[in-house]
C-alpha cells in the first residue's frame, strides 16, 4: 500500500445522498375485491404451515374448504423448472354444509405461484384445476374452494382482502417525493466532484499513476508493425477503461451489500440473468483490457518479459491469499481452520485468470496481419480454443455417478426430482473431487428454489476455464485500443461487430430462450453462453461510455472514475467492514425493502467518496 495512505489521515464526511428510482412492475391480476374464478373438479394432497408474522416477500393465503373432504395444498414457483410441486400444508373438511374450515399459510410474493389442490377422496380423484397467481408483499388474500349443484364439481375463487402498495412501487415513489429536497444538494455535490475531478487529471497527468491487477506506466500506444519494447512515449490515459471497471465495482458493492433485498439484485437461482449476475464477468473483462495495455506499455519502458512475468506470478500469489483471508473471516477468532476453509473465490478467479491471460500475451510474438486483432495473436487464441475444448469434453463428457451425461441443472427438486444430488453436473463433481466437500461454497443460490442441498461453487474449477476466455476476450479489445489509436470509428466499429459475433454465438448456443438452449446462459456454471452474452454486453457498454467520456467528452466519468481508479481497496475494504458502521447498522424494521436500500446505498456511495478522497490525495492500493 502506499505510503501516503498509512501516513495520511483521511476525514471522511458523508455528505451523499444517493437515491434510486427502481421500475415498478405491472400490478399483478387481483386489485382489492376482484375475484378469480376457475370450475375446478375435486382431487387429493398433504400437510400445513400455519403463518405466522410476515416478513420481507411474504403474503398471507387463507384457504376456506367447504368441501365434505380434507383438501391438500402444494405450489410451485413460476422461477423453477421442470420442479417438482412442493407441499403447502392440508386443509380439513368443512364441517358441514356450507361452513368451511379455514387454515392461513405464508406464500412468497417475488414470483408468480401456481397452487395445485387435491381432495383425499378417491370419489373426486380427478385433479382440480391449478390456480396461478402472483401475490403482493403483505398482503391478505383468500381461497374459497365451494360445491356447487354437481357434487363432483367445485368453484374455485381468488379474493384480495387487504393488499399493500407493492414494495418496487413505494420505494419508486418514495423516491420521487424526495427528488425537491435534495435536488439542490445533488446539484452541488456534482458540481464540487467535476471542479475536483478536472483538478485531479490535471495533476495525475504529470504523474506515473499505478494501476491494480496493472503494470506501471500503462498508456495507449501507436500501432506499429511489431509489438516490441521501444522508446516509451507520453499519451492519454483512457479515462472511459477506469470508469467501466468503476460503474462494475459500484453496482458488485452494492449487491454484495444486499441490494435492498431486491430479488432482482441477487444472482439468479440457475439458468438466467439479474443484475448482480452482470458485474463480475464486466470486471474480469475490464481486467483483460487493463492487461493488453499495461504489458504493451511496460515492454515499451524497456521491462523484459520474463520479469513482467515474475511480476504477474507474484501479483497473482497476492491476490489469490487476500482471497483467501477475506471469504473466510474468522481470522477475527483465531487460526484459519483448514478443516472449513474454502478455497475458490472471487479475487482467486481474478488471479487465475490474470495470470493465464498475461502469461498468454507475453508469450505471443508479434507478426502483423490484416485481421491484426485475431490474426496477430493466433498462438494464444489457439491455446484458449484448447482450454474451451477442455471445458467442454469435461463438462459433457466426464462420468459423473448418478447423474446423466452433460447434466446441466441444479439438482434438488429440479428435473422433476429425478437429479436430487447432480447440483451442477461435471463442473460440482470437480469441485467436491479435487477440493473437498468443506472447502467450497456451502450455501449456493439453487437452494432457495430448487432445494439443493449439496455444496456448490459458483466460483469453482470448471468455471475459471471460461472466465479466463471472458479476460481474453477483454484482451482483444485493448489490442483493438491499441492498433487503432484515436481511430475512434475503426475502435467502435470493431466493438461493435465483436459484439454481435458474439451475440450471434449467444443465440445459437441458447436457442434464445432461458432452459431450453444447447448451453442455457448460467452464472453458477459460468457457462460459455454465459461468458459470450456478458462480453456482448460489456462491448456494447464500453462502446457507449469510450464515445461519451473519451471521444466527445460529455461526460467526466465520475463518480465511477474514483472507485475504478482504486478497485482493489474498495473491493478488499467492502468484504473486510462490511458489518462495521457507517456500512452497516441495526435497523428499525429489519423486514423493509426501504431501510435495507437505504443502508446499501450509503455504504456504497460511502465507498465512492472514500475512493474519491483518496484520489485527491494521489493515494493508490496496488499489489
Amino acid at each position: 500500500m502506499s505510503a501516503g495512505l498509512a501516513n495520511s489521515p483521511v476525514y471522511i464526511y458523508i455528505y451523499i445522498y444517493i437515491y434510486i428510482y427502481i421500475t415498478a412492475p405491472f400490478k399483478p391480476p387481483g386489485s382489492s375485491g376482484r375475484v378469480i374464478y376457475s370450475t375446478c373438479r375435486r382431487s387429493g394432497l398433504i400437510n400445513h404451515m400455519i403463518s405466522g408474522e410476515l416478513k420481507m416477500d411474504e403474503a398471507s393465503l387463507t384457504v376456506n374448504n367447504e368441501l365434505d373432504a380434507e383438501m391438500v395444498v402444494s405450489w410451485l414457483s413460476d422461477h423453477c423448472y421442470q420442479c417438482v410441486y412442493q407441499p403447502l400444508g392440508v386443509v380439513p373438511a368443512g364441517p358441514g354444509p356450507g361452513l368451511p374450515s379455514s387454515v392461513d399459510f405464508t406464500v412468497g410474493t417475488q414470483h408468480g405461484i401456481t397452487l395445485q389442490l387435491n381432495s383425499s377422496l378417491e370419489l373426486f380423484s380427478c385433479l382440480l384445476p391449478r390456480v396461478h397467481y402472483h401475490f403482493w408483499e403483505h398482503g391478505n388474500y383468500s381461497l374459497w374452494v365451494k360445491n356447487l349443484n354437481d357434487s363432483s364439481v367445485v368453484n374455485c375463487s381468488m379474493i384480495t382482502d387487504t393488499e399493500t402498495v407493492n414494495s418496487y412501487l413505494r420505494e419508486y415513489i418514495h423516491s420521487t417525493h424526495s427528488t425537491h429536497s435534495t435536488h439542490s444538494l445533488t446539484h452541488s455535490l456534482t458540481h464540487s466532484l467535476t471542479h475536483s475531478l478536472t483538478h485531479s487529471l490535471t495533476h495525475s497527468l504529470t504523474h506515473s499513476l499505478t494501476h491494480d491487477l496493472g503494470f506501471p506506466c500503462r498508456t495507449v500506444e501507436t500501432a506499429t508493425d511489431t509489438i516490441l519494447p521501444g522508446p516509451a512515449t507520453p499519451s492519454r490515459r483512457l479515462r472511459s477503461l477506469d470508469t467501466f471497471r468503476g460503474l462494475s465495482l459500484v453496482i458488485m458493492v452494492f449487491v454484495n451489500y444486499g441490494g435492498g433485498r431486491y430479488w432482482f439484485f441477487r444472482h439468479e437461482s440457475w439458468n438466467g440473468l439479474t443484475v448482480a449476475d452482470l458485474v463480475f464477468p464486466w470486471f474480469v473483462f475490464i481486467m483483460g483490457t487493463s492487461i493488453s495495455l499495461s504489458v504493451s506499455s511496460a515492454l515499451r519502458c524497456g521491462l523484459s518479459r520474463f520479469s513482467l512475468f515474475t511480476k504477474a506470478v507474484w501479483r497473482s500469489v497476492q491476490l489469490f491469499l487476500i482471497g483467501l483471508l477475506i471469504i473466510n473471516p474468522n481470522y477475527c477468532q483465531g487460526p484459519l481452520s483448514w478443516d472449513s476453509l474454502r478455497i475458490p473465490g472471487v479475487l482467486q478467479r481474478l488471479a487465475f485468470s490474470y495470470l493465464v491471460v498475461v502469461s498468454l500475451d507475453l508469450c505471443v510474438d508479434a507478426w502483423w496481419y490484416s485481421a491484426r486483432e485475431f490474426l496477430l495473436y493466433w498462438p494464444a487464441w489457439l491455446c484458449v480454443v484448447v482450454l474451451e475444448t477442455v471445458w467442454l469434453c469435461l463438462t459433457f463428457l466426464l462420468p459423473v455417478p448418478d447423474c446423466p451425461s452433460g447434466y446441466l441443472g441444479p439438482g434438488g427438486i429440479g428435473d422433476m426430482g429425478q437429479y436430487p444430488n447432480c447440483t451442477g453436473g461435471a463442473a460440482g463433481y470437480v469441485d467436491r473431487w479435487l477440493l473437498g466437500e468443506n472447502h467450497i461454497y456451502q450455501t449456493p443460490s439453487s437452494r432457495v428454489i430448487y432445494k439443493s442441498h449439496l455444496p456448490f461453487d459458483p466460483e469453482g474449477v470448471l468455471g475459471s476455464i471460461n472466465s479466463v476466455l471472458m479476460a481474453f476476450l477483454g484482451l482483444q479489445a485493448g489490442k483493438i485500443l491499441l492498433h487503432y489509436k484515436d481511430q475512434h470509428s475503426s475502435i467502435m466499429a470493431r466493438f461493435l461487430i465483436w459484439s454481435l459475433v458474439l451475440g450471434i454465438i449467444s443465440a445459437v448456443l441458447t436457442k434464445c430462450s432461458l432452459n431450453e438452449g444447447f448451453i442455457p446462459i448460467n452464472k453458477n456454471l459460468w457457462s460459455l453462453s454465459y461468458v459470450t452474452t456478458l462480453a456482448c454486453f460489456a462491448l456494447l457498454l464500453l462502446v457507449l461510455i469510450y464515445y461519451t467520456v473519451d471521444v466527445k467528452r460529455w461526460w467526466s466519468g465520475a463518480p465511477f472514475y474514483y472507485p475504478g481508479m482504486n478497485s482493489i481497496l474498495v473491493y478488499v475494504g467492502h468484504e473486510v467492514l462490511e458489518e462495521y458502521f457507517p456500512f452497516r447498522w441495526r435497523m428499525a424494521d429489519s423486514q423493509s425493502h426501504a431501510e435495507h436500500l437505504t443502508q446499501n446505498l450509503l455504504a456504497t456511495s460511502c465507498w465512492v467518496l472514500i475512493s474519491f478522497l483518496l484520489h485527491r490525495k494521489n493515494i493508490f492500493w496496488k499489489i
